[in-house]
């Protein structure tokens, strides 16, 4: 039988993710250097470096058993998993924002929003029986409302400051965000003792901090 394989989103939740293994006791020196391998033993685990909304494919469709990635990510792209922890860490917030001093509220036409998570987008303005036209950036969503194409944005903020530097502001408030570990279904049925060993690990891990 494989090891039990961890898909992990790259970048910062990667780095917290190692604290988090070496404080558990692992030994990360593979993961942290890593070269280009995508795929890197961690004791008797296998992490998988990937995307983040690539951690949730790989974990739906069970190639990974076990998967770690911010819950802005699950919001947007998931469904077919189980959520099992918050590990504190990567916090930040999805919000809605626009023009300072500009009454978003206000008006009858229907709001244009640019944001780079059109689900979320959607989600939040159907709980307030608002419809909108929803414009996907990939790029600084910040420009769409400077640029008169988009009415505000949804994105994630985490100070606030590049809102400020653009003459934009927090209208309100949609979610916070942080890292979550999923796990695939199957995997959870067919190797419980091995994942929840690994969870109160991990667990643990956390409430001691990183």
């Amino acid at each position: 039988m494989r090891p039990i394989r961890i898909a992990l989103t790259k970048g910062r939740l990667e780095k917290r993710t190692v604290k988090l293994f070496e404080s558990i006791g692992f030994d990360c020196k593979q993961l942290i250097n890593k070269g280009r391998r995508l795929i890197l033993p961690v004791e008797s685990y296998e992490v998988v470096l990937a995307k983040a909304a690539d951690v949730i494919t790989y974990v739906e469709n069970g190639v990974c058993d076990i998967g770690i990635v911010g819950k802005d990510t699950i919001a947007e792209y998931g469904h077919s998993f189980y959520e099992v922890l918050d590990l504190g860490f990567g916090k930040c917030r999805f919000a809605l924002a626009g023009k300072k001093g500009v009454d978003f509220w206000s008006g009858y036409n229907a709001k244009c929003i640019a944001t780079k998570y059109p689900n979320i987008a959607r989600q939040f303005f159907e709980k307030k029986g608002m419809d909108v036209k929803v414009i996907k950036i990939e790029g600084s969503v910040e420009l769409a409302p400077l640029l008169g194409l988009t009415d505000a944005i949804v994105d994630i903020v985490e100070t606030g400051a590049t809102l400020k530097e653009n003459g934009l502001e927090i209208i309100e408030e949609i979610m916070p965000i942080s890292a979550r570990v999923i796990v695939n279904m199957a995997s959870m049925k067919l190797r419980k003792n091995e994942i929840e060993n690994l969870l109160l690990d991990i667990e643990v891990a956390k409430e001691v901090g990183i």
